[in-house]
């Protein structure tokens, strides 16, 4: 698998892409778009691109969505950071729940002292572009990025700041009400298969991720987080920064090590909630969602699922959505199931948006979905 990225700067963001299955699979099944009877929480988003909605602007990075022709769909076609034609998988579970789009990014409210205590109840999004759950993932290929461990080190700033805001009392019960939203784990695969990461056995590193998930939540618990919404690995071996360099085919071994992250993550989940007091999750099944929408697209309304809407040379998949780089831009975004090489359009990801939180089928999401999350 190394020499697939040889060359390439192969970004971690694909988590968002396989959200647009999920969504787009409830959504036909369910048509549930009311949001009147879902209870509105407060939202703390952590991650990777999936949900990175503007965290990467204040970074030295070049893993950023600040240029054209991201954002192309908003009003006045002006980027903002997310990697998507419009909002991406963050801003649409946030607006499934009643609100406008996603917090912003902490790094945003942390730029305004003076209020930022009372602008905090509101949320943030501490999500990076780049990101993963170990420490050194994306370092080499993006530069600075706030891998999870920061983020979650952000939070306990944040708590600081609720506890002064609200009471020990009341922050405890302010924050156990929250929900804890969390996309992460591809950009770590795909450094292993860069050849990376210090450690080469496939079941070793699944391992010491796990294992270092394991320690970031139970972190997060004991700042008080009860409620924890995740979102798994989708099969990254089909995004077009891949399948653009195996003559338009999926890599096996990289969706192999996505499904096995799956099911290591929804062991580790049973094991927190056993042994946490109050611990309450719902699992988003990517890998799933993402693999049926790829193979029955015309169901879900989508009509392009191998080729990126923007992008650059086979399949759009040899280089990011830049327009001053000469970036290739499709006409209908909604036919298209990616927006660039590694992540879903708008459309895509409001479908997904809609099967996490709404879906009924424990296939794709469990044991609750979203909502119910939210209404624990």
């Amino acid at each position: 698998m190394a020499q697939l990225f040889e060359g390439k700067k192969c970004s971690i963001f694909t988590n968002l892409f396989f959200l647009l299955f999920s969504i787009s699979m409830l959504v036909v099944a369910y048509g549930n778009n009311n949001n009147n009877n879902v209870k509105k929480p407060t939202l703390f988003i952590f991650g990777d691109s999936t949900f990175d909605v503007g965290t990467n602007n204040f970074l030295k990075s070049i893993a950023k969505a600040n240029i054209l022709y991201n954002g192309i769909d908003f009003l006045y076609s002006i980027p903002t950071g997310r990697f998507s034609n419009g909002y991406n998988t963050a801003d649409q579970i946030a607006r499934q729940f009643g609100y406008m789009e996603s917090p912003p990014p902490f790094l945003v409210l942390a730029k305004h002292p003076y209020s930022f205590k009372r602008n905090i109840l509101g949320g943030a999004n501490f999500a990076s572009a780049g990101s993963g759950i170990l420490k050194e993932t994306g370092k080499k290929q993006w530069g600075e990025v706030t891998f999870l461990e920061k983020q979650v080190e952000q939070f306990k700033f944040v708590r600081e700041k609720i506890n002064e805001k609200l009471g020990e009392e009341k922050a405890c019960r302010f924050v156990s009400n929250a929900l804890f939203l969390i996309s992460v784990g591809s950009n770590d695969l795909f450094d292993f298969a860069r050849n990376e990461t210090s450690i080469r056995n496939p079941q070793q590193y699944l391992a010491s991720l796990q294992a270092t998930y394991f320690i970031h939540i139970k972190n997060l618990y004991f700042l008080g987080a009860r409620k924890f919404g995740i979102l798994s690995i989708p099969p990254v071996g089909c995004c077009p920064a891949v399948t653009s360099q195996n003559k338009g085919h999926c890599l096996k071994p990289l969706n192999d090590l996505a499904t096995a992250f799956y099911s290591a993550t929804n062991t580790l989940l049973k094991k927190l909630s056993s042994e946490l007091v109050g611990f309450k999750y719902s699992l988003g099944n990517t890998f799933l969602m993402t693999k049926t929408l790829l193979d029955t697209p015309s169901t879900f309304g989508l009509k392009e699922t191998k080729s990126a809407c923007c992008g650059i040379g086979y399949l759009n998949g040899q280089g990011p959505c830049n327009k001053t780089a000469g970036a290739n831009l499709c006409f209908d975004r909604k036919d298209h199931l990616f927006w660039d090489w590694f992540h879903p359009s708008e459309r895509a990801s409001q479908l997904a948006a809609q099967t996490l939180v709404h879906g009924k089928s424990k296939d794709f999401v469990t044991p609750i979905n979203l909502s119910q999350l939210a209404r624990a």
